[in-house]
């Protein structure tokens, strides 16, 4: 571990301004915010030089969104104040920290899919001469931001047509018309596959070269140590410290971040977790030839009870399609099943396959999985309102023992029960989907991507939570594009390429490594180009 000391605040604040030019980009002073009863941001005093690239880290509910937000004026904050490039802004006035050249790009792009990219990236701010809208003058403009952008994207497409990485080009273009001088990025490669970060990357580091500067939150250490030149760490709602991002290690960014040293870790292989199936007994759920057209062929999948399986795979190898076959989400699928050894018509909706005790933790959890204007409590217990009630009524006290025994299972705290999904951290919104298949106990549950977007402390949070569910006899099966992830907890990994299976480890037999999982990932493309 590189031996370094905590800058102080006054210390971290005067390199901030002698790396860049010496003027400060944004000056937040004395910032609090309380969201009921949670006190998100503790007297945050912050200043972020003008031209470079900053970081947020912390655990989910730390306070990086948040002050992101205030920054914004999408969030007003109880007591404090903040000046951008030399004015002071209206807190909670996205309008006033828009004018003073601030605009925020957040996960949940805000892209009109109906309308062209030309149109998105005018959308609130349309050229016209003599009050003529101008057709001429935006495809100028449009050419020359792509210019400035070095990316080609065309503007007579339909914007929802555009992957997720080219929908964040559009809304990065967009905040440029708006003369953006500071962009704020919350968590923009969490949706991204790795050659699409790299091109989001190399955006960043040209409007940084052109005197933009940015803020990002993000939970991928490694990404932010290669790009950001500093790097603020929040934990509990207060600002740890600020230093460069040469300073920093992954481990030193960790135990800043909790605190302390991260328990646990990697499982080792062949340590016989699993409940293994004994002789002459089914298995939870067995597939057969599970194919969708022009997506997946003809792959094959078991699982036990008690056991982990993962699933892993290119971006594009069909793993998120898999889960959504077996949970009754693709129409077009084909295939067979068999649960507990005996065969069951193929699952053509939710409904079905919740019959046959298959559950699914969605990659997308607030547009798949949450009803976000719903209660933390109402989204536990929908899973199963029979439970909660008697006589055909709801029982509201219950539902709030079940949501709380549900919950408590996962470290969620029962005070917050009440408050909306929606304003819960994305590690707090995981752990109810998982209470609420803990609250209905499902035979086998699919959780694709379960530690996308948060901490890392969260993370083996989440891993741990996953074991318990195994431990108790359900059967698990983990999509996740950490490869670490899936070699600390699998018990066998089934390896996909371009929707085929084309390796199956098993740790009982072997040990399990990345390098082996990527080779037999990578194998199967190597051939078809051969060939």
């Amino acid at each position: 571990m590189r031996a370094h000391r905590s800058l102080s605040a006054e210390e971290a604040r005067r390199d901030g301004e002698s790396r860049l030019d010496g003027s400060p980009a944004v000056i937040c002073e004395g910032i609090d915010k309380r969201f009921g009863h949670t006190h998100a941001l503790k007297n945050i005093s912050l200043q972020i030089g003008e031209g470079g690239i900053h970081a947020f880290v912390g655990e989910n509910g730390a306070g990086k969104s948040t002050l992101l937000g205030v920054m914004a004026g999408r969030v007003a904050p109880s007591h404090g104040r903040v000046q951008a490039f030399g004015s002071e802004l209206t807190l909670g006035d996205p309008r006033a920290s828009r004018a003073a050249g601030i605009v925020a790009i957040y996960q949940e792009l805000t892209i009109v899919p109906a309308l062209s990219v030309r149109a998105n990236v005018f959308l609130g701010q349309t050229l016209s001469r003599r009050g003529v809208l101008s057709e001429g003058a935006m495809n100028e403009r449009f050419e020359e931001l792509s210019e400035q952008m070095n990316v080609e994207l065309d503007p007579d497409a339909r914007a929802g047509s555009l992957s997720v990485a080219d929908q964040q080009l559009v809304e990065i273009m967009r905040a440029l018309q708006a003369e953006a001088r500071m962009i704020l990025f919350d968590e923009p490669t969490a949706p991204l596959a790795p050659a699409e970060r790299g091109g989001l990357f190399r955006v960043m580091k040209e409007l940084r070269s052109r005197g933009n500067t940015l803020i990002f939150v993000s939970h991928n250490l490694e990404e932010v140590l290669d790009i950001s030149d500093s790097v603020t760490v929040f934990r509990d709602g207060r600002l740890r410290v600020t230093r460069p991002a040469a300073e920093w290690t992954k481990t030193d960014l960790v135990q800043e971040m909790l605190g302390g040293h991260l328990q646990g870790g990697a499982r080792e292989g062949g340590d016989g977790a699993a409940q293994r199936r004994l002789p002459g007994e089914a298995p939870a759920v067995r597939a057969q030839g599970i194919s969708i057209p022009g997506t997946l062929h003809d792959v094959d999948i078991t699982i036990d009870r008690g056991e982990i399986v993962g699933v892993a795979g290119l971006v594009g190898s069909g793993r998120t399609s898999l889960l959504r076959a077996l949970a009754g989400l693709a129409p077009k699928a084909s295939g067979s099943l068999w649960i507990g050894g005996k065969q069951v018509p193929w699952p053509r909706s939710i409904r079905d396959a919740l019959r046959y005790g298959i559950a699914l933790v969605p990659e997308d959890r607030k547009r798949d999985g949450l009803v976000p204007g719903l209660s933390a409590m109402d989204n536990v217990t929908l899973s199963s309102l029979a439970a909660v009630s008697r006589k055909g009524w709801i029982s509201a006290r219950r539902m709030r023992a079940a949501a709380a025994t549900a919950a408590e299972q996962f470290g969620f705290d029962p005070k917050r029960l009440d408050d909306e999904a929606r304003n819960l951290s994305g590690g707090n919104q995981q752990k109810l989907l998982l209470a609420r298949w803990a609250h209905s106990r499902p035979t086998v549950l699919l959780a694709d991507e379960p530690t996308r977007g948060i901490d890392v402390g969260a993370k083996e949070e989440i891993m741990n939570t996953l074991r318990g569910f195994a431990a108790q006899g359900v059967g698990v099966v983990v999509v996740s594009s950490e490869l670490e992830e899936i070699v600390a907890i699998a018990d066998r990994i089934v390896v996909l390429s371009r929707g085929r299976a084309v390796a199956k480890f098993d740790d009982s037999r072997q040990q399990i490594g990345e390098r082996e999982i990527l080779h037999a990932a990578f194998n199967l493309e190597e051939q078809d180009a051969i060939h």
